[in-house]
């Protein structure tokens, strides 16, 4: 099921899509709070961020400029009553990838949430079976790994994080956007199980663990492949 999370201030309205997206089978988590929005952002997972502009604390462009400092992939759907130009060319500047103003029609808003998510869900995979970095070579389809001390087998779920990590390289994710995506989102272990898995990769792909190159942590956030 794909993920939005819902960030608007109004309440009838806020309740009233959220109400429709989940007709639609969409899970939808929402807030009235761009403080409290960016919390969800680092800490989960979403298919799609729909952001009003005029929020308490944190305002949507602030929340689209924060985000793209470490996710260049969610698609962000700005949805607001601001429809002067200059607006929707700051939005777009910042890093939204559609502006919807209001009143809107609930079938336009439904096709472009499902063209933003169509496109980026169908992006392909840009991680080949077989992928080679710094000395290192990972057999995807075969869990093999050469790491510096020779022939290592991965773990499934290792095989998944690293895959995960070198689709995502050179982005930051977090320890819980590991654990919704590596293990699912219901019931998945304490982020410590992460700090483990990469001390693990660290052993097996880094010359010295303790200077690692190519997964770096990124305090308070999480992890990040430098390919």
């Amino acid at each position: 099921m794909m993920r939005i999370l819902l960030v608007e201030d109004e309440e009838s309205l806020r309740d009233t899509l959220k109400l429709n997206l989940e007709l639609e089978n969409y899970e939808v988590v929402d807030t009235a709070n761009g403080k409290t929005a960016l919390k969800y952002i680092q800490e989960q997972h979403f298919d799609l961020l729909i952001l009003d502009v005029m929020l308490p604390e944190v305002d949507g462009f602030q929340i689209a400029e924060q985000v793209r400092l470490t996710n260049r992939e969610v698609p962000i759907l700005m949805l607001t009553a601001k429809d002067a130009s200059i607006d929707r060319i700051t939005g777009l500047k910042k890093g939204a990838d559609d502006y919807l103003t209001k009143p809107y029609v609930l079938e336009e808003l439904l096709l472009r949430i499902q063209n933003l998510i169509k496109r980026t869900s169908k992006k392909p995979d840009n991680t080949p079976e077989i992928y080679e970095f710094g000395g290192n070579r990972v057999n995807f389809a075969t869990y093999e790994a050469t790491g510096v001390n020779g022939e290592v087998t991965l773990t499934k779920k290792e095989a998944m994080l690293l895959k995960l990590l070198i689709d995502r390289k050179n982005d930051v994710v977090s320890r819980q956007q590991i654990l919704q995506s590596v293990w699912g989102y219901d019931v998945y272990p304490s982020t410590r199980t992460i700090d483990n898995f990469i001390l693990s990769f660290r052993k097996y792909f880094e010359q010295d663990p303790h200077d690692p190159k190519f997964f770096l942590s990124i305090r308070g956030v999480g992890y990040k492949f430098v390919g």
